[in-house]
């Protein structure tokens, strides 16, 4: 069951999104979420930003916003497409996260929304790695992803998003300690702060 929702919320765009926004409301909304991991960075029209993990934009149409110079990588083509039609201001990659076909020290923030709890552990390792490599020195990796629920009323809820929506990677992030993994890399974590019961970690990490 939970294969077939996850197949239908990627295939038709509209349902992802009513998907997306109904999870959102849990920290005030779609706009809010989409930009939790960039509060309180400094951001200007030739910011260089990187939104790993486009999809098919939702974040991108808000970070537009903040820079003119915003990249979305993505491996679907499908997605890239969605992503074009919905954001023309931005440009676009298609490639995986582990291997990110851009230049060392290119961007001052990379940014990535609700993606990493798709990746194996491996991947996982080898993605941070990629975003340490792109990012300038002083520049910010800004994540936001699922975190264990610290508020007990909100692991329900959560085990039944997993279940339906998730696999089993999403389960091996939120007993991951994502801090640690970046640090180990070389990143020093600046700021992790949990919402939604703690059941969402944004981490800020600077090269």
């Amino acid at each position: 069951m939970a294969t077939i929702l996850r197949d239908l919320s990627y295939r038709y765009q509209w349902l992802y999104d009513a998907i997306a926004r109904l999870s959102a409301l849990t920290v005030g909304g779609e706009a809010r979420f989409r930009q939790l991991a960039l509060q309180n960075l400094t951001i200007y029209s030739d910011t260089k930003i990187l939104d790993l993990c486009c999809g098919s934009g939702q974040a991108t149409r808000f970070i537009v916003n903040l820079s003119q110079q915003v990249t979305g990588l993505d491996a679907s083509p499908l997605s890239l497409q969605r992503a074009r039609n919905n954001v023309p201001q931005a440009n676009y990659v298609e490639a995986f996260a582990e291997k990110i076909p851009l230049r060392d020290n290119e961007f001052d923030i990379v940014h990535t929304s609700a993606a990493l709890h798709e990746m194996q552990p491996s991947q996982l390792q080898e993605i941070l790695k990629e975003v340490y490599r792109v990012l300038k020195p002083g520049g910010v990796f800004a994540i936001v992803d699922f975190h264990q629920p610290t508020n007990p009323i909100f692991i329900p809820g959560l085990a039944v998003f997993f279940w339906l929506f998730e696999t089993e990677t999403a389960w091996q992030l939120i007993k991951t300690d994502l801090p640690k993994l970046l640090e180990e890399v070389g990143f020093e974590v600046s700021e992790v702060v949990l919402h939604a019961g703690g059941s969402l970690q944004v981490i800020q990490a600077r090269k």
